[in-house]
């Protein structure tokens, strides 16, 4: 974990300076900004390993600034923090692309930890990525090379819709997604209405379902959006 370049984003000065002792005791190269627009400025000049992204600042609020980062392509992982501790916000930061979401007050001890298992897990991810060109979650395998998707071993006949769907679901599984976070994913700016999404849910359940009428892999999480689920 030697040399990974880190970059906090916090309006409190006292936070960034407990965070960046505990990162530099691991020999991290730390880098600061005290706004969301800072952030968006220092990423158009500099990368980064991980980006720890606090959620309530002055200017922009986490979240925000955590779209503006994905829409900009940059997969760099991010973890928030956050005062609030409620289910919806941390659904709605891990459904936007953050790989966690830790609540204040935190031990740096803990947070710290946190950062390297995620560095550990993306370089992981993506050696995995550049050596094979396939992603294996469950039964499913997709082939990033060819864009197919198999399932025990068989080919899945997807459209490039689903096969978009169904690649966003493999990236990220047991993370629930609200539709419009699936829009925005996997939709970009197209317009899709509820109706579209379900007929693409039910499309693509058809093809992957043992029992599409009793779905096990992409299960429907009530008043909230729905979640690819396969063992850990």
């Amino acid at each position: 974990m030697n040399n990974a370049r880190i970059l906090i984003t916090d309006d409190e000065e006292c936070v960034r300076t407990l965070i960046k002792k505990s990162l530099e005791r691991e020999n991290m190269k730390v880098f600061q900004a005290k706004s969301g627009k800072e952030t968006l400025n220092i990423l158009q000049e500099e990368s980064f390993d991980l980006i720890i992204l606090d959620v309530m600042m002055g200017d922009m609020n986490g979240f925000d600034v955590l779209k503006e980062i994905r829409k900009t392509d940059v997969h760099t992982p991010v973890i928030m923090l956050s005062g609030r501790g409620e289910d919806y916000d941390k659904i709605l930061g891990l459904g936007m692309g953050a790989d966690n979401y830790i609540t204040k007050p935190f031990s740096p001890a803990v947070l710290c930890a946190q950062v390297q298992a995620i560095i550990r897990r993306n370089k992981e991810i993506m050696n995995v990525k550049e050596n094979t060109k396939k992603l294996t979650v469950g039964p499913f395998v997709f082939n990033y090379k060819t864009y197919k998707c198999y399932k025990n071993n068989d080919e899945l006949p997807l459209t490039s819709k689903e096969t978009k769907l169904m690649k966003f679901f493999m990236e990220n599984p047991n993370q629930v997604f609200t539709k419009e976070q699936l829009y925005q994913n996997v939709w970009e700016d197209a317009i899709v209405d509820d109706n579209s999404i379900m007929v693409y849910i039910r499309h693509l359940r058809a093809k992957i379902e043992d029992n599409p009428e009793k779905p096990t892999y992409i299960q429907t999480v009530w008043g909230i959006g729905y979640r690819f689920s396969v063992e850990s």
